[in-house]
């Protein structure tokens, strides 16, 4: 009879219909089960289409360089040291005459500027670490990188390198122009061994800054690292100065004014030969010798600490 539903099955194609219902014919074969491909893959492993190197210090050089170069302290640290140490440095050199520098070597007026200077130098010492404690920073970097000494040792081989580069060259700019200027009749005789007192001049500012790297790891703080270190600098020789006045202290005040940071610098830079007290100061292989043993403590105290304590 027509307008009946057929009830019969209709077969078409790969289907089979059947009261309206259809159902897919299996696959040639039968039928694959949903794990086997994600088996076969966990058995094949995977593999990254980047290269994957082993991480070494020249990593963790160019991590540090990064982080360095990429913010402003660097910058306005630095450009503070170089604009004190040339600018002092000029502005004495064009008040001298060829007759003053008979009696102080060329090196003279790099020295003023760099007393100063220093200060630059130890501030970048003390943030180059406690930057990252500050931000929050030292835990990505320590996540990244879990070889902690590898990570400080990039960091002292990175700051040592660009505090001496640029004091050094901040000093040769000035002495350069000294001796351009002065070197004529009534000046004297110069020999290499000025040069050689700078270069010694600019590794001692380096070391401050070391010894400042390395109480920033230690102390953590930026204004507690930074204000130690000025008093490092500062108050010894008025230590000195006040345990000369008693009998009972001449002794140990008379030490302090010999073994200090300023008077280090003057006789690395040739001027302890003046009318200025400074005749009985011990010779450059003490002072570098005493900032050597200062700073290589604080150093190897910073390594067992932060290989120690929680971040």
């Amino acid at each position: 009879m027509t307008g009946l539903p057929t009830t019969g099955p209709v077969t078409s194609g790969d289907s089979t219909k059947s009261g309206g219902s259809s159902t897919s014919a299996p696959a040639s074969g039968g039928s694959t089960p949903s794990g086997t491909t994600t088996n076969a893959a966990e058995k094949a492993g995977y593999s990254s289409p980047l290269p994957s190197p082993r991480p070494h210090l020249g990593h963790a050089l160019a991590s540090e360089w990064t982080k360095m170069t990429s913010v402003r302290s660097t910058m306005w640290t630095l450009s503070l040291l170089v604009a004190t140490v040339v600018g002092i440095g000029l502005l004495l050199i064009a008040n001298t005459n060829n007759e003053d520098y008979d009696r102080i070597p060329f090196t003279t007026p790099a020295i003023f500027g760099l007393l100063i200077g220093q200060l630059s130098v130890m501030v970048l010492g003390v943030l180059t670490m406690t930057s990252e404690h500050g931000t929050g920073l030292i835990r990505t970097t320590f996540t990244a990188a879990p070889e902690r000494h590898r990570v400080l040792t990039a960091k002292y081989i990175v700051f040592s390198l660009t505090a001496f580069l640029v004091t050094a060259a901040s000093v040769f700019v000035v002495t350069l122009a000294a001796t351009i200027v002065h070197s004529g009749a009534g000046a004297g005789r110069h020999g290499s061994s000025e040069w050689t007192g700078a270069l010694l001049g600019s590794l001692y500012v380096t070391l401050l800054g070391v010894l400042a790297l390395a109480l920033g790891a230690l102390l953590r703080h930026a204004a507690g690292a930074i204000a130690t270190m000025i008093g490092v600098v500062t108050l010894p020789p008025v230590i000195g100065a006040v345990l000369n006045i008693w009998e009972a202290g001449k002794s140990a005040g008379e030490t302090l004014l010999q073994y200090n940071a300023p008077v280090a610098l003057m006789q690395l830079f040739g001027l302890t030969g003046n009318d200025g007290g400074l005749n009985a100061v011990p010779g450059d292989t003490a002072q570098m010798t005493l900032v050597l043993l200062v700073t290589g403590t604080a150093v190897a105290a910073s390594y067992v600490v932060v290989g120690r304590r929680d971040i």
